[in-house]
């Protein structure tokens, strides 16, 4: 599976071999990607289906499974990834042909109109490995819309599910789960800033260098920023312990806790950017914890993470306690060792 701009410069050959093939097992007429589905204005057997039922019906990808993507998919990487119970996720990003996305800084890209972010949940590895759910983000007229779209279990189609749903998940970590597929409501609570609907992951400091400065030499984004700033790869064993904290919020928090987002009542800012220690929680009474603050008086006391609401939301499943409230169903330990090692060593 390609898995970053740098893998897939070095597999193009191999994939542009498989390319026909696909194009003759599959069932979509060209030209594949059907911006018009993207847009919402596509009609299917005199209907208009602002919601296509299908993921194939995007034609995103030259075989049913999913598994080959069309060459004018982008796949990319992000160098700290949310995290939703360990699954591996497949991530693409298509912008329509003349169209370019413009960067805004070391901030979120700017796509155009017609453009399609998509990210697959998968779990297992090799030929085990099963889709779960395909997340769609697609950049219309009015805005973005957020659909999930669930696989069966033959691996053949993935479904619109508006409803969300449960699925029993074995997790890398060997946990039995009840894995969510959020609704189309709850996918655009978390993708919400001052009420509309917004990307998350494709921030510049949060991309490769390479994948940026390619983007930019394709002609596909108007020029590669500069970062002075990114956020640590998740998977540097020698990264700081801090910046890695602090990614973590940014990635799997920010997008509610900061001004403007679904949670910004709390008065938490976990954004990257924000320097400000009380902002970010450092001996910052609750505002809106309710019983989510487990007895304790601050989101993060300084040397005692066992005292710190922060360490004590994330490291629960109780509904209500749990944080983030959505996304996830397990705890991420690796992730409570990396918030207890932070906060252990601020001054007291």
């Amino acid at each position: 599976m390609i898995r970053s701009l740098a893998i897939a410069g070095l597999a193009a050959g191999a994939l542009a071999l498989t390319v026909s093939a696909a194009r003759e097992a599959s069932a979509l007429p060209p030209p594949f990607i059907n911006d018009a589905a993207i847009l919402g204005e596509v009609q299917l057997d005199g209907e208009v289906r602002e919601m296509p039922r299908t993921l194939a019906e995007y034609g995103f990808f030259l075989d049913a499974a999913g598994r080959v993507p069309d060459p004018r998919l982008i796949p990319y990487e992000l160098n700290t990834p949310l995290w939703s119970d360990g699954a591996d996720k497949l991530r693409y990003v298509y912008v329509p042909e003349g169209k370019q996305v413009k960067a805004d800084g070391e901030g979120l890209l700017q796509f155009p109109v017609g453009s399609a972010i998509i990210k697959t949940f998968a779990f297992g590895e090799g030929d085990d490995q099963r889709y779960i759910e395909t997340r769609l983000l697609l950049h219309r007229a009015d805005g973005w819309l957020a659909l999930p779209y669930r696989w069966n279990d033959d691996q053949t189609e993935a479904t619109l599910a508006l409803a969300g749903a449960r699925m029993p998940i074995t997790t890398p970590a060997g946990e039995d789960i009840s894995y969510r597929i959020p609704n189309k409501n709850q996918c655009k609570s978390c993708h919400s800033l001052d009420g509309e609907v917004i990307p998350i992951g494709p921030k510049a400091r949060n991309l490769s260098p390479y994948l940026l400065q390619r983007l930019a030499g394709d002609g596909r984004l108007d020029t590669a920023p500069k970062v002075s700033h990114a956020l640590p790869r998740w998977t540097d064993a020698g990264a700081d312990n801090a910046m890695l904290a602090r990614a973590y919020l940014d990635v799997n928090c920010a997008h509610c806790h900061r001004p403007g987002g679904g949670a910004s009542n709390s008065g938490l800012d976990l954004r990257w950017e924000q320097d400000d220690p009380f902002a970010i929680g450092v001996r910052k009474p609750p505002v809106a914890a309710g019983r989510g603050a487990g007895g304790f008086l601050v989101s993060i006391e300084p040397g005692a993470p066992e005292r710190s609401i922060l360490v004590h939301r994330m490291d629960s499943n109780e509904p209500g306690v749990a944080m983030p409230e959505l996304g996830r169903s397990s705890i991420d330990h690796k992730a409570i060792a990396v918030m207890r090692e932070w906060i252990e060593g601020m001054d007291r």
